[in-house]
């Protein structure tokens, strides 16, 4: 059965499309990003879809990307900040490895912007990210495995962070493989 080596989820600015790509290259599998996949199979950016269709039917493709991702991908899986919101996504997420790339607001200003294509950060973004956290931090903390503090930390920094939290160093540097 396939199954991703591990699941990041966080909110925006978290890093978990850089870190993923480090952790796959580290590991040597591939990346997936489900945010990717919705995009590219509705052929829009996710701004557009939630513009166009509205937020449930976003949240409906997204959950089918979620599903298709945890059936088909064994590398290193990022998930859509608000994926992990759906109790279906919740209850498949159960068994993974799920890393919680943790933020707070200054770090994920300055690593985002918050102002780029966020569609639920219109208006006030630092605001709305911040009512965003709030809402969703119980959701992260309860679903993941491991929660790895990103703040102040580069990219490279929050992948080792999350290799040595998972006792997964590569072969190559001593460790071992998961």
């Amino acid at each position: 059965m396939t199954a991703p080596r591990v699941i990041l989820i966080g909110p925006p600015g978290a890093g978990k499309s850089t870190v993923g790509q480090l952790l796959a290259r580290t590991w040597g599998v591939t990346y997936r990003d489900t945010d990717s996949d919705v995009e590219a199979a509705q052929g829009r950016s996710i701004a557009d879809i939630f513009l166009d269709d509205g937020e449930d039917y976003f949240r409906a493709t997204e959950r089918e990307a979620v599903h298709r991702a945890l059936a088909e991908h064994d590398g290193v899986l990022a998930l859509g900040g608000g994926a992990v919101l759906d109790e279906v996504v919740q209850q498949a997420l159960a068994g993974h490895t799920v890393v919680f790339l943790d933020v707070g607001l200054a770090d994920a200003t300055k690593r985002v912007g918050l102002a780029r294509s966020r569609p639920l950060l219109v208006g006030s973004p630092r605001r709305q990210w911040q009512l965003l956290m709030d809402a969703r931090r119980p959701v992260y903390e309860r679903l993941a495995s491991t929660v790895v503090a990103t703040n102040g930390l580069t990219p490279e920094q929050v992948s080792d962070a999350v290799l040595t939290a998972l006792g997964d160093r590569p072969a190559a540097e001593g460790g071992q493989r998961g």
